[in-house]
């Protein structure tokens, strides 16, 4: 039996319903964003904030990706909203 065989008899996968399909596809794509939000502020605060990459963040370093991190969020967030907004 390959990976694409269904418990039922004839071979055929197993059929989901609308409503499950939906919430599968929200959270694969609620995974997506988040894994692609860190990413970028990984990217863009590490390259702001640290200047000489040691075993260890400085004082100065710590808050200043501790902003960058809170503005970007913010920024995101006044997005989003501006996007839903105009959808209404």
């Amino acid at each position: 039996m390959d990976s694409f065989s269904g418990a039922t008899s004839g071979g055929s996968p197993p059929q989901m319903s609308t409503e499950d399909f939906m919430d599968q596809l929200k959270t694969q794509l609620a995974q997506a964003y988040a894994e692609e939000f860190l990413e970028t502020v990984r990217g863009k605060c590490f390259d702001k904030c640290i200047t000489k990459p040691g075993s260890s963040l400085g004082g100065s370093e710590s808050s200043c990706i501790s902003r960058c991190v809170d503005r970007y969020i913010e920024a995101t967030g006044i997005i989003s909203r501006a996007l839903f907004s105009s959808q209404r």
